[in-house]
């Protein structure tokens, strides 16, 4: 049997679609497709069912993807490896939210670099554009929000981040202690806000896991980068809900306050994302492997 073949279908049956696996194979939709109908000629069995939207795999499909999906990746691993030793650099192409993967990834990947590993990053805040770029095959590895649904994609739980309620001294002195837990989110509505977007992303979800509610007002300031609300809350702009990995050295020398400490903090979860079976190929795994490691100290 044709390993091209057998390439071909089982990414196919990842991605769900001819021509999202056409893009990654770097074939047009028409080569898969006849492709696809040469390996079911040659099986006797249809592989998949063609549906509106993409294809769903047969029985038949399925099976053949489980047995077959190992021993492509492991040779995709053999030919990469070799490839490694004879360059002597590989690069990584990396996506994810601008803040997290400036203050966290980064560093935690610079052993990897001094080893030889070159970066290159795309700084994407909405986690559906950073997956649909990893789908297309533009980047390696993305560090996101959201957990992927479907076989194209493996997630990886990677760390959960704290999001903290603060404003600068001069905008906590107004709130008397403990109203904030007496009277809940009422007591915030005549306050400024400072957020990334007008949907107040980070406030509503702080909102709804704390007071069970909806913000009342619309921002006054909107920077879309965690580190401009940041400052711009800290200079006395208003209120923000703000990773706590990002304010903290701000929190400790009191350029912020923390307006409430609630019994359960509002967590946000990130996933580390790759194309499933691409942890076969070594600088790849090695990056997902740093970065898991280092993740236990955040």
């Amino acid at each position: 049997m044709d390993l091209a073949l057998l390439r071909t279908f089982v990414t196919v049956h990842r991605a769900g679609s001819f021509t999202r696996a056409a893009a990654l194979l770097g074939l047009s939709q028409p080569a898969v497709t006849s492709q696809i109908r040469t390996l079911e000629r040659q099986l006797g069995r249809p592989l998949f069912l063609r549906q509106a939207r993409g294809v769903t795999p047969t029985t038949i499909g399925d099976e053949l993807a489980h047995r077959a999906a190992p021993h492509l990746d492991a040779l995709v691993e053999i030919a990469e490896t070799g490839l490694d030793d004879e360059s002597g650099v590989r690069t990584l192409h990396l996506a994810g939210p601008p803040e997290f993967t400036s203050a966290r990834a980064l560093p935690a990947l610079t052993a990897l670099v001094s080893q030889g590993l070159a970066v290159r990053t795309s700084l994407v805040s909405p986690a559906e554009e950073a997956l649909e770029g990893l789908a297309a095959g533009h980047h390696d590895l993305v560090i996101a929000t959201a957990r992927p649904r479907g076989g194209l994609l493996t997630a990886t739980p990677l760390c959960d981040e704290e999001h903290v309620l603060v404003a600068s001294p001069r905008w906590a002195a107004r709130l008397a202690p403990g109203v904030l837990l007496r009277k809940g989110a009422v007591v915030l509505e005549q306050l400024p806000v400072v957020e990334v977007h007008e949907s107040l992303p980070f406030v509503a979800r702080y909102w709804a896991a704390v007071f069970e509610s909806k913000p009342a007002a619309a921002a006054t300031v909107i920077a879309p980068d965690l580190r401009a609300v940041l400052e711009s809350a800290a200079s006395g702009a208003g209120l923000a809900v703000l990773p706590r990995y990002l304010c903290e050295d701000d929190l400790d020398s009191g350029r912020l306050v923390a307006l409430l400490d609630p019994p359960v903090p509002p967590l946000r979860t990130y996933f580390l994302v790759v194309r499933t079976g691409t942890l076969a190929l070594p600088h790849i795994a090695r990056a997902h492997e740093t970065l898991l490691r280092a993740a236990t100290d955040w």
